[in-house]
């Protein structure tokens, strides 16, 4: 874990100009952002002519629609003119130290620590895309946890990250280690077998850093001798794993791609459901009842599609990527119109980092409105975190702002082009 964290110092030239700046501008300074507009994500209503007051790097204090801020003469202003400011964007399914150009076993030409550092770059990239908060949902080595604290220490410039650390799964599964042959003796230490087992791992991985377990409840994609489909963690593991987890006050994710998985996870307590690509209506109804999130990553199949074989994608891997792809977007459909609670999560890593905001425009295709693209990115996201100081531009919350030139509720694909990040109150970005 040490020499995790001296390859991530080791890193700060890669975004030296933007943590310098970051440090030379204190979050206690106060300030006025001002725009044409607003998204109110609560009520997914436009406001005009809005003002932001920011002080200690939280929102003091929102006016809108020719009303003013009466301390707004007197301090520092940031005019956006005719752009429209939303709250900073959150990724619910990231994994920040993978690169999907060296996939299948083309990683292994690199040595253990070579993605602590790239995960600085990947953070970075994340950032200036708007993403101002993600949810890391699996990282070898510890990567995440010391990503998150470099930056949390101003040392490195990047997003919030809510890390997993290490997922776990059943032997053999897809949170395994699934490459290799007895003989490298390669595997995931915290397996789960049993109950039992199931929450010592949630114990473990908590101690060192985890502040959101993840499970693996069936097979999946890019693991090799697993089908996605195939459920892999029993009914009794993951209702170990969530009650431990509960009782430590985290939330718990479970990686389900099959059916029964599905229904069980959310039988089990889990609080999000990742990919649910062969959800049922069963699982729909189950969703509901039980107030669990879906987060399925419906952009990244053109991705791997176009791009995965160049990168090393074993064709295995690219053939269950091809069957469940169309599926999953078709049912990302019913569980929207269903009304199950969705949230955004992309599986970036899966494809490069900083491309996160590509998958609301097929959120829209496969039937949101803009706005409910937008609110499952922001407001919902931040429900299924747990976190009231987020996802909202309300008095009280972290000042994370992002904007964007024209408005975003008539065309989502403008938050591929953010023009403007604000980090707890700093200036990140500003591309007007």
């Amino acid at each position: 874990m040490r020499r995790t964290c001296l390859s991530l110092l080791c890193a700060v030239a890669l975004s030296a100009g933007f943590a310098a700046y970051a440090r030379s501008t204190p979050e206690t300074n106060s300030s006025v952002v001002t725009a044409a507009r607003m998204l109110d994500v609560r009520s997914g209503r436009m406001l005009r002519n809005v003002q932001i007051l920011v002080e200690d790097g939280r929102i003091k204090q929102v006016a809108s629609d020719g009303r003013s801020i009466d301390a707004a003469a007197s301090l520092p202003r940031h005019d956006l003119g005719d752009m429209t400011v939303l709250p900073g964007l959150i990724d619910m399914h990231v994994h920040i130290d993978s690169d999907p150009t060296f996939s299948g076993y083309s990683y292994l030409q690199f040595n253990d620590r070579f993605w602590s550092v790239v995960s600085v770059a990947h953070a970075e990239k994340t950032l200036m895309a708007g993403f101002t908060t993600i949810r890391n949902l699996g990282a070898d080595d510890w990567n995440d946890v010391g990503l998150q604290q470099a930056i949390d220490e101003g040392r490195i410039v990047g997003p919030r990250i809510v890390p997993a650390a290490y997922a776990f799964g059943a032997t053999g599964g897809h949170c395994d280690s699934t490459y290799f042959p007895p003989s490298m003796r390669d595997r995931n230490e915290y397996n789960a077998d049993n109950p039992e087992q199931a929450r010592r791992s949630v114990r473990e991985v908590r101690k060192y850093g985890a502040q959101v377990i993840k499970i693996c409840a069936t097979g999946g994609v890019f693991s090799r001798n697993t089908e996605s489909g195939q459920q892999q963690m029993t009914f009794a593991e993951m209702k170990a794993a969530a009650d431990e987890a509960h009782m430590w006050g985290l939330k718990i994710a479970a990686h389900a791609h099959g059916a029964s998985g599905i229904r069980d996870a959310i039988r089990a307590g889990v609080d999000t459901i990742e990919h649910a690509s062969l959800l049922d209506d069963e699982g729909i109804r189950l969703a509901k009842q039980h107030g669990a999130y879906l987060s399925m990553d419906i952009y990244n199949t053109e991705y791997t599609q176009s791009e995965g074989a160049k990168n090393g994608v074993l064709e295995d891997n690219l053939r269950k990527d091809r069957e469940i792809g169309e599926l999953q977007r078709e049912n990302f459909r019913r569980a929207h119109q269903a009304g199950v609670k969705m949230v955004y999560g992309t599986d970036a890593g899966i494809y490069p980092h900083g491309d996160n905001a590509k998958q609301f425009a097929v959120m829209v295709r496969y039937g949101m409105t803009p706005v409910q693209a937008i609110q499952s990115a922001t407001i919902n996201a931040a429900d299924a975190l747990g976190r009231n100081d987020i996802g909202v531009i309300e008095s009280g919350r972290h000042a994370d702002l992002v904007a964007v030139p024209g408005d975003p509720t008539h065309d989502v694909t403008l938050l591929e082009k953010i023009g403007f990040v604000m980090k707890g109150g700093v200036i990140m970005s500003r591309n007007l």
